[in-house]
């Protein structure tokens, strides 16, 4: 069927490139401490991109039934098609990456149910006055990339996930406790994410009186992924970069941030969910630094920016659903880990905050690197010791401020997502205000 897509589209246009993708998931939904939805999910569809008369044009269905539609609408669409600036890639030798775990086909309705409702009892244990929302799910994706110029790829991806919510009222007071994971092969046992939430509450049920100023943060992962992770993503996106939008156009090769940061694109991670042998326009994965150092080293491309700026594409075309066309994305970002442990961090502070997890990080000015968000779950430091939560407080700062103002970085990571590798950052200043009682 996908070569007879091909075939029709070649017959109206110069190129063209097909992309399929099935999936299957099934997801266990537990609200108010009990199984509330289980369900499988298929779908499955294509993408046809085409290059008519040095224009772009791009259709996507899910009614397999009507191929001929779809390419009609791929050449409707390119009249008014972007110029290209791209030819599709040819035939390649693709890195190994492990990214299906064929163990996870075996893995039962049965399992998915154990796994969540283990986590909320284990969880209830100690805390029985919490209200637990989880999910466990796995799903596999095959996809299939084919084109004009011989490209021919086809493989296959497994997800697996498993999320903890915790809620506790008492009185006016909402506490949020919330911890996830994520991986490439089965979840056989979560019970970390309870252990990881049991803490949360422990730290969070006493309330400590409010602090504002500039101070010192430590950023957990979680939050490092809330406060960073979209700012520097969007600048280092070859998209914003030819919009003139980035901070850093023109910089590369210029120092951004502490000598001590290092940030790496790495889609050859084993069994991440960012992950492949290629990305979304069959151009082999590879790893690419993006921060070397504290020095800004490249930015993202697919083939159509790449070639609008006069550079090689990085391999870096993620596809966010089917009906969407390739852009320029980070796939697997990495914060390399530094020397210092989370415990050291706390008892160096004087006084300062702990960011656990933000609300609202996205609303600020993004493209200039500024981040401005509520603190969903953050504690209270004073003397090296944790006081308690701290409650309607925002933090806010310019992330490469931040990160040229560096104490300390973590030495331990951990998964965010299935998309980000982080360790805790001690950042010197951020400015912090609080609501007085």
């Amino acid at each position: 069927m996908l070569h007879d897509v091909l075939e029709r589209a070649l017959k109206v246009a110069q190129q063209a490139e097909v992309y399929f993708v099935s999936s299957e998931e099934t997801p266990a939904h537990f609200e108010a401490n009990r199984l509330k939805r289980l369900e499988t999910i298929e779908s499955q569809g294509i993408a046809l991109r085409i290059v008519k008369d040095g224009r772009l044009g791009f259709a996507s269905t899910t009614n397999l039934n009507d191929i001929q539609g779809l390419v009609n609408k791929a050449a409707e669409v390119a009249a008014f098609g972007a110029q290209a600036r791209m030819e599709f890639p040819g035939k390649s030798d693709y890195p190994e990456v492990p990214v299906y775990d064929p163990a996870e086909e075996g893995i039962t309705t049965d399992h998915l149910v154990q796994v969540g409702q283990n986590l909320i009892d284990a969880l209830r244990a100690q805390n029985s006055d919490v209200l637990c929302e989880a999910t466990a799910s796995k799903t596999i994706t095959s996809t299939t990339i084919l084109n004009s110029k011989g490209c021919n790829l086809s493989f296959m991806q497994s997800n697996f996930e498993v999320s903890l919510e915790g809620t506790v009222i008492q009185g006016t007071d909402m506490l949020f406790v919330y911890d996830a994971l994520h991986s490439g092969n089965p979840i056989m046992d979560a019970r970390q994410l309870a252990q990881s939430l049991a803490q949360q509450l422990e730290l969070g049920r006493r309330v400590a009186p409010p602090i504002s100023g500039a101070m010192p943060v430590i950023f957990t992962p979680r939050a490092v992924s809330g406060a960073m992770l979209w700012p520097l993503s969007s600048a280092l996106n070859g998209r914003s970069v030819l919009q003139g939008a980035s901070p850093l156009t023109g910089r590369l090769g210029e120092r951004i941030a502490d000598e001590g940061f290092t940030l790496w694109d790495d889609p050859t991670t084993p069994f991440m969910q960012g992950s492949g042998m290629a990305d979304d326009e069959g151009v082999p994965s590879r790893r690419l630094p993006l921060i070397h150092r504290g020095v800004a080293a490249n930015f993202l491309y697919d083939l159509q920016t790449a070639g609008q700026a006069g550079r090689a594409t990085t391999g870096s075309a993620i596809r966010w659903s089917l009906g969407m066309t390739p852009m320029p994305s980070a796939s697997v970002m990495i914060i390399e880990p530094g020397k210092a442990s989370f415990e050291d961090m706390v008892k160096d502070m004087k006084r300062g905050i702990i960011v656990e997890a933000m609300l609202g990080a996205g609303q600020s000015n993004i493209l200039a690197g500024d981040f401005s968000a509520n603190v969903l779950l953050g504690y209270r430091v004073e003397e090296g010791k944790v006081l308690g939560r701290v409650k309607d407080t925002v933090v806010s700062g310019n992330v490469y401020e931040v990160l040229n103002s560096l104490a300390g970085i973590g030495k331990e990571s951990r998964w965010i997502w299935g998309r980000l590798s982080a360790p805790p950052l001690y950042c010197k200043s951020v400015s912090v205000s609080a609501k007085e009682a």
